[in-house]
């Protein structure tokens, strides 16, 4: 694990954008694993900004989103398909059709999730994995207690995820209670992966993350045992962090070799 501090949260999202815009110019053809959240706007927007200014060429990759709700058709406001196509898709060169993420209206939910994985497997598995966390620790939808060996499913959404991002709903109430999410055994499949966290709501969290000991109970520290993971965070979301030899206030990126 590489952990990396930003002065600010707009410097974290930077970061995070050009570590996957170089590991992109390196390997047209690659796999990105995305997220979604407030936190990846910033990145998003970095990349289009990439793309527009500097020719970032996204005409070869596919991608694979983390998860998406139950219920939710890709055209609603609140649909992670919506999401990314409002903040990356329709602004750069991807072709739609190398663009995945699970069906949430599927008449087969658990066929749904098994189609995903075999579609992850037909393309390579994922090269660049980028991930947020929430503030019970989860990676995608995966909840306290998710098995570390977890592969693409259906979760039953905690009440503090759906206090969470409940918010986002123009009416909160109708947010659903069920989402489709890669498995924690899905994510640490990926040959890198890159997480971003940001703001003092986050802070509490990547200490115990980060500091505390690998359980299922916080999904996230099974990134401790990944074998390529880097960590970006800005000085809040950093500022109950203790191992002070473990990270650094990181100014450029270094090359990554995936």
């Amino acid at each position: 694990m590489h952990i990396v501090i930003r002065p600010s949260a707009e410097a974290a999202a930077f970061l995070a954008a050009e570590a996957i815009a170089q590991a992109l110019r390196a390997n047209p053809g690659i796999v990105l694993g995305l997220a979604t959240g407030r936190t990846m706007e910033s990145v998003y927007a970095r990349l289009v900004y990439l793309h527009l200014e500097e020719n970032l060429d996204f005409s070869a990759c596919h991608t694979f989103n983390l998860d998406e709700y139950v219920g939710l058709s890709r055209l609603n406001r609140n649909s992670y398909r919506y999401y990314m196509h409002e903040h990356l898709f329709r602004h750069v060169n991807i072709n739609l059709q190398n663009t995945h993420l699970p069906d949430g209206e599927a008449t087969d939910l658990d066929a749904e999730c098994l189609n995903y994985e075999r579609l992850i497997a037909k393309c390579g598995g994922i090269d660049l994995q980028l991930l947020g966390i929430g503030q019970n620790g989860h990676l995608g939808f995966n909840e306290p207690q998710s098995p570390f060996h977890s592969r693409t499913r259906v979760e039953t959404l905690s009440d503090a995820t759906i206090s969470q991002n409940s918010p986002l709903f123009l009416r909160p109430g109708q947010m659903p209670k069920r989402a489709i999410t890669m498995g924690l055994g899905s994510i640490f499949d990926c040959r890198q992966c890159i997480l971003i966290a940001t703001g003092n709501q986050k802070a509490e969290i990547i200490f115990r993350t980060l500091e505390g000991p690998i359980t299922n109970l916080i999904p996230a520290t099974i990134l401790q045992k990944h074998r390529k993971c880097l960590i970006i965070l800005d000085e809040i979301a950093a500022g109950l962090l203790k191992k002070n030899n473990h990270h650094e206030s990181g100014q450029a990126l270094q090359p990554i070799s995936l």
